[in-house]
C-alpha cells in the first residue's frame, strides 16, 4: 500500500501559519511612521511598543508549550491564532500610547507558543527522518512572510490608512483558525484521510504514542542538552534581531545606500534565510539517513554558525558598501541553516514534551533578541562605531557553532 500524504497537508497549514505569524508581527514597524504621527508618539515611545510584544512573547511561551503537550494541539494552536488575530485587529482601536502599549503586549500573550507548538504537531506527524526538512519549511514560510510583508503592507497603505491595515490582517488569521479546526487532528492515527501505511511510517522509531503526564520540569532545566541548546538559540536570535531592527539603518547611515537600493538589501537577508531554511532542513535529514542523528543534527547545527560568524565578520570589515551588505545577507542565511536541526533537536530528545521543549529554547532566544537592539545601540555608543557590535557577534556565533560539538540528540530527557 501506498502511503497517503496527509502530514504534506499539515506541513502546509504550519507554512501559512508561519507566513501569518511574520506578517501580523512585523505590521507595526512597517505602519510606525504612520501610528506614531496619529496618537503623537515620540521614538522612545514606539520602541517601548515594539518591546512590548518580545517580552510578553517570551513570558508565556513555556506555559503555552505545556498546554500544547497537555491538551494537543488542534485547539491550542486554534486558540494562538484566534487571540493574535483579535488584537492585531484591535491595534486599529488604539487611542493613545498606553492603550496600543497594553494591546501590543496582549498581542504578544496571544502569539506566544505558536513556534513550539508547531513543533509538537511535526514531532506528532512526521518520522524523525523527515523533522528537519519540515521545520525548515515551517521556517521558510515564516521568513517569506517577513520579505513580503512590507511589500504588502507598503502597497495597502496607498489606498487604505492604517487603521484599516490592521483589521485586513487581522481577518486572515481567524481564517485560518477555522479551517485547521475543522481538519486537523492532534494525532494521525485520528484523521480519516492517514492509511495505515502512513501511519506506520510516521510511527516508526517513536518511543511513545501520545502520554501528556507530568512535566519533568527540574530533568528538562538540568539536562546538558538542553541548556546548549538555549545557549545556541540565544545566539542564533540575538544575530538575527540585528536584521530586523538595524539592518537597515546600519546600510543607510553606514554604508550610504540611498533609498532606492535601501529596500533590496533589506530584504536580502530574508531572502538568504529562506533558501537556508529549506536547505538546512534538508541536508540534516539527509545526513541523519546516511550517517545517523546525532551527526545529522550537528553537522547542519555546526556548520550553519561557523559559516554565518565568518560572513558576519566578513561583512563587518568590508570597505565595499556592496559587497557588505551581502556578506550580511549570508550570514543571516546561514544563522537560519541551523533552524531545522535546532527544533529538529528539541523533538528528537524530548519525547511527549516537545511542546515545553521547544517553548524553553524559543524563550531563550526571544531573551537573546530582546537584548539585541540595546546591547547595539550601547555599544555603538561606548565605541563610537559599528564594526565592534558585528564583530562580537560574529564570534558568539562561532561560540554557538562550538554548542553543537556537545549536543547529542540521542540522548532524551528522563521523563522521571
Amino acid at each position: 500500500m501506498t502511503p497517503s500524504r496527509t502530514r504534506y497537508k499539515v506541513l502546509a497549514f504550519g507554512v501559512a501559519l508561519a507566513a501569518i505569524t511574520y506578517m501580523d508581527r512585523i505590521a507595526i514597524s512597517i505602519t510606525s511612521k504612520q501610528v506614531s504621527r496619529d496618537l503623537g508618539l515620540t521614538d522612545q515611545q514606539m520602541g517601548f511598543v515594539f518591546s512590548a510584544f518580545t517580552l510578553a512573547y517570551g513570558l508565556f511561551e513555556i506555559p503555552t508549550g505545556w498546554w500544547g503537550d497537555k491538551v494537543g494541539t488542534r485547539s491550542v494552536l486554534m486558540r494562538i491564532v484566534t487571540w493574535w488575530s483579535a488584537f492585531t485587529m484591535l491595534t486599529a482601536a488604539a487611542w493613545s500610547f498606553g492603550s496600543l502599549l497594553v494591546i501590543r503586549f496582549l498581542f504578544g500573550i496571544g502569539e506566544a507558543g505558536a513556534w513550539p507548538n508547531s513543533a509538537k504537531t511535526f514531532s506528532r506527524w512526521f518520522p524523525k527522518t523527515e523533522r528537519g526538512r519540515a521545520q525548515g519549511i515551517f521556517f521558510m514560510g515564516a521568513h517569506g512572510g517577513g520579505a513580503y510583508s512590507p511589500l504588502l503592507i507598503a502597497w495597502l497603505l496607498t489606498f487604505m490608512e492604517w487603521r484599516t491595515v490592521f483589521l485586513v490582517l487581522g481577518s486572515v488569521g481567524f481564517v485560518w483558525a477555522a479551517l485547521w479546526y475543522r481538519w486537523f487532528r492532534s494525532e494521525p492515527a485520528d484523521h480519516p484521510e492517514v492509511n495505515a501505511a502512513e501511519l506506520a511510517l510516521i510511527l516508526e522509531g517513536r518511543e511513545e504514542q501520545a502520554g501528556h503526564g507530568d512535566v519533568p520540569w527540574l530533568n528538562i532545566i538540568k539536562d546538558r542538552n538542553v541548556l546548549l541548546l538555549c545557549v545556541m538559540y540565544f545566539i542564533q536570535s540575538y544575530a538575527f534581531y540585528f536584521y530586523l531592527t538595524w539592518m537597515p539603518t546600519y546600510l543607510e547611515r553606514i554604508r550610504g545606500f540611498k533609498a532606492t537600493d535601501l529596500g533590496l538589501f533589506a530584504g536580502a537577508p530574508m531572502v538568504a534565510c529562506m533558501v537556508a531554511d529549506l536547505t538546512g532542513g534538508l541536508a540534516t535529514d539527509a545526513i541523519t539517513k546516511r550517517f545517523g542523528l546525532r551527526l545529522g543534527r550537528t553537522i547542519a547545527g555546526g556548520s550553519g554558525f561557523i559559516f554565518a560568524g565568518l560572513f558576519t565578520l566578513l561583512g563587518a570589515a568590508a570597505a565595499d558598501p556592496t559587497t557588505a551588505a551581502l556578506y550580511l545577507a549570508l550570514g543571516a542565511g546561514w544563522g537560519a541553516f541551523c533552524l531545522g536541526a535546532a527544533w529538529g533537536t528539541c523533538m528528537d530528545i524530548a519525547g511527549p514534551h516537545a511542546g515545553v521543549v521547544g517553548a524553553v529554547m524559543n524563550t531563550a532566544g526571544q531573551v537573546g533578541g530582546f537584548l539585541s537592539p540595546i546591547v547595539l545601540a550601547l555599544l555603538i555608543r561606548e565605541s563610537g562605531d559599528w564594526n565592534t557590535p558585528l564583530n562580537i557577534t560574529g564570534v558568539m556565533l562561532v561560540v554557538a557553532a562550538l554548542c553543537w560539538v556537545f549536543i547529542n540528540p540521542n540522548k532524551r530527557i528522563r521523563l522521571h
